[in-house]
């Protein structure tokens, strides 16, 4: 039996989610988090959106505002965006600068995630994990 990576070829991967406060998450996830503005688009078909990732990287995430709202709840709190990080400074570096931007760390809801790890909700309520991977 073949493995999916022999028979499935993907040029790119994204992760799409609507918000009603796009120019917030943008800050959160470039400005706070440390990523890159890698490309958006304005008033197409009613959508402003712009696509944030690691460069060079072919996945990366987007984030979509329609003209006439796009509230996104988090559907639960343990929904996460998990980013593995082998640096400990630079995780106190970004949970500091998230939390200077009004963005402090929440008790996950699985414990796991303490054990090495720093949660975060974004401006939407949707979580993300600051994981350590010293010695996984």
């Amino acid at each position: 039996m073949k493995q999916w990576t022999e028979t499935l070829h993907v040029a790119q991967f994204r992760i799409a989610r609507p918000t009603d406060q796009l120019v917030q998450i943008e800050r959160f996830y470039c400005e706070g988090l440390g990523l890159k503005k890698l490309g958006g688009f304005k008033w197409h078909r009613g959508y402003t959106g712009i696509m944030i990732g690691l460069p060079d990287a072919s996945y990366h995430l987007e984030f979509t505002e329609h003209v006439d709202g796009s509230p996104c709840p988090a559907p639960t709190e343990d929904n996460l965006l998990v980013f593995y990080m082998p640096n400990v400074k630079q995780i106190q570096t970004v949970q500091s600068r998230l939390a200077n931007m009004g963005y402090d760390e929440v008790p996950p809801e699985n414990p796991y995630w303490a054990e090495k790890g720093v949660t975060i909700a974004d401006p939407d309520g949707w979580r993300i994990v600051l994981m350590n991977t010293d010695g996984i």
